[in-house]
């Protein structure tokens, strides 16, 4: 986790950033919990090359056996292709999750319960599937477009 302090406009922000994934960057400012989606993969900062140390020449080693080849894991279907991530209409607040990671839900299911401007707004399913990601909680702020849940 890394911690910043931003003053935008005579106005300062501490912001916390919590988990890059992808994509999708998990973020605490001024305590409002907020998913940012970039537009392209934030770049990682490698640690400087370290110069090679000779080492010291060893006897002789007598030869290893290999390992025992096992059998190659099989991979699961991948769902992220098919995922849909369920997006905020509007800014405003989480006042209730009406299911869980894991559970199956229809299309139209009622899943969130968005409060914006002193009105609760439903959130329905956009696909039948089974709920991979919250990433939301609830008393939560969001803006428009924050990604509040995932259906694979």
């Amino acid at each position: 986790m890394k911690k910043y302090n931003f003053t935008i406009n005579d106005v300062e922000y501490a912001v916390e950033v919590k988990n890059i994934e992808d994509k999708t960057l998990e973020v605490n400012v001024n305590g409002a919990y907020y998913v940012v989606e970039l537009d392209k993969v934030a770049p990682t900062i490698a640690p400087p090359p370290v110069a090679p140390q000779p080492v010291a020449p060893s006897a002789p080693q007598p030869p290893v056996a290999p390992p025992p080849v096992a059998a190659a894991p099989v991979a699961a279907p991948s769902t992220a292709a098919n995922a849909v991530k369920i997006k905020s209409p509007l800014p405003g607040t989480i006042r209730g999750i009406f299911v869980k990671k894991g559970d199956t839900v229809a299309v139209g299911q009622k899943v969130l319960l968005l409060e914006a401007m002193k009105m609760e707004n439903e959130i329905a399913s956009e696909k039948a599937g089974v709920v991979t990601e919250i990433k939301v909680a609830e008393n939560d702020t969001v803006m428009e477009g924050d990604v509040l849940l995932v259906i694979g």
